[in-house]
C-alpha cells in the first residue's frame, strides 16, 4: 500500500486540474483514471479560453502531457472500488492495482448519463443531441431544433434557447404536464407543442435526421435539447458519508470541501454547470484547497 498526500478519483478536467494545483505545490499526487470521460464522444469544446472547438479528449491529453512536467504527479490507469477511513488516512481499493492511501481525497468522476430510454439517443449524445446551449448553442445556432422537456423544466428550458434559436418544438413525450398558462405562453412564441411518445431517434453517424412519433410521420429536425437523467459514476462519495443535494450531486462549500474532513469534490460530480472551463476552475480551487489544509496540519503540529 504506497502513501501519497493526495488522491484524486477522476482524471478528467477537475482531476487534472486538481493536479497541477497540487504538482506545483510539490505534493505526492495520484490521479486514478479510467479513460472514460463524461464527453468520450463529443467532437468539440467551445466556451474555454484558448481551447476553443477543439476536440476535449486533446486537450486532455495536452494537459496529462503538461503535468508529467511535474515530478510528484502519478497516473493510474485503473477504477477506485472502495475506501475506508484508517486514522488519518483514506486507503482506497482500486480495481486491478491493490491499495493506495493519503490523508486527502479529491472526488473528481464525472456523471453517467441515462441515455437509453429512448432509441438513437445514446448515439447522438454530446454530437447533435446536446444539454448546454453555451457549450454548443452557437454552433446550432437558428437551426431547427427540438427541446424534450416537459412540466417546469420545459417551460424554463424553452426560455433559454428560444434565445439561440426561434425555429423551435416543445416535446413533452407524452401528455404535456405544462400549466395552461405556460403553454400559452409558449404557442404564443410561435412554438409548437408535440405531446406525441418518442419512438427512436434517426440520425446519421450522431446527426439527428428526424424523431419517430407514436401515431404520427417522423418529425425532421437537426438538433435536440435534453436534459437526461443522470447518477454518480461511482459510490466513493456515497462510501466516505458525503451529503448530497436534492439532484444528487454532491454538496461542495465554497472551497470545494465536503462534508466529511479531508474530502473535496469538483466537476460534474458537484455542480450542476456541466462545463469543461468550470470543471477547470473548481479543479484548481479544489487542488489549492487540499493544499492549504495539508500546509495547516503540518504548521500546526
Amino acid at each position: 500500500m504506497e502513501n501519497y498526500e493526495v488522491v484524486i478519483i477522476g482524471g478528467s478536467f477537475a482531476g487534472l486540474s486538481a493536479a497541477m494545483s497540487l504538482g506545483r505545490s510539490m505534493r505526492k499526487v495520484l490521479i486514478i483514471d479510467n479513460q472514460q470521460p463524461c464527453n468520450i464522444q463529443t467532437p468539440h469544446s467551445h466556451n474555454f479560453l484558448t481551447q476553443d472547438g477543439k476536440p476535449p479528449l486533446e486537450i486532455l491529453a495536452e494537459a496529462r502531457r503538461q503535468l508529467e512536467a511535474y515530478p510528484t504527479v502519478e497516473f493510474i490507469n485503473d477504477t477506485a472500488i472502495s475506501v475506508r477511513k484508517s486514522e488519518d488516512l483514506f486507503e482506497i481499493k482500486l480495481k486491478e492495482n491493490g491499495e493506495v492511501k493519503a490523508p486527502k481525497l479529491v472526488l473528481a468522476w464525472g456523471l453517467k448519463d441515462n441515455t437509453s430510454k429512448i432509441e438513437g439517443l445514446a448515439a447522438c449524445w454530446g454530437i447533435s443531441v446536446i444539454h448546454c446551449p453555451y457549450c454548443h448553442g452557437y454552433e446550432v445556432k437558428n437551426q431547427p431544433t427540438a427541446i424534450i422537456a416537459n412540466g417546469n423544466e420545459a417551460f424554463e428550458y424553452k426560455k433559454m434557447i428560444n434565445h439561440w434559436t426561434k425555429n423551435l418544438t416543445l416535446l413533452t413525450n407524452g401528455s404535456s404536464t405544462l400549466t395552461e398558462e405556460q403553454s400559452q405562453k409558449i404557442q404564443s412564441k410561435g412554438i409548437q407543442i408535440i405531446e406525441n411518445q418518442l419512438t427512436k431517434i434517426n440520425h446519421q453517424d450522431g446527426k439527428v435526421e428526424s424523431i419517430g412519433l407514436n401515431d404520427a410521420d417522423d418529425f425532421p429536425i437537426s438538433v435536440i435539447y435534453h436534459r437526461a437523467q443522470f447518477a454518480q459514476k461511482s459510490d466513493i462519495a456515497a462510501q466516505l458519508g458525503c451529503e448530497f443535494d436534492e439532484m444528487g450531486l454532491i454538496k461542495v462549500n465554497d472551497f470545494q470541501q465536503t462534508n466529511v474532513k479531508g474530502v473535496f469534490a469538483a466537476g460534474d460530480n458537484a455542480t450542476p454547470l456541466r462545463q469543461v472551463a468550470n470543471a477547470v476552475a473548481k479543479g484548481s480551487l479544489a487542488g489549492v484547497m487540499a493544499n492549504r489544509e495539508l500546509i495547516e496540519e503540518s504548521f500546526l503540529n
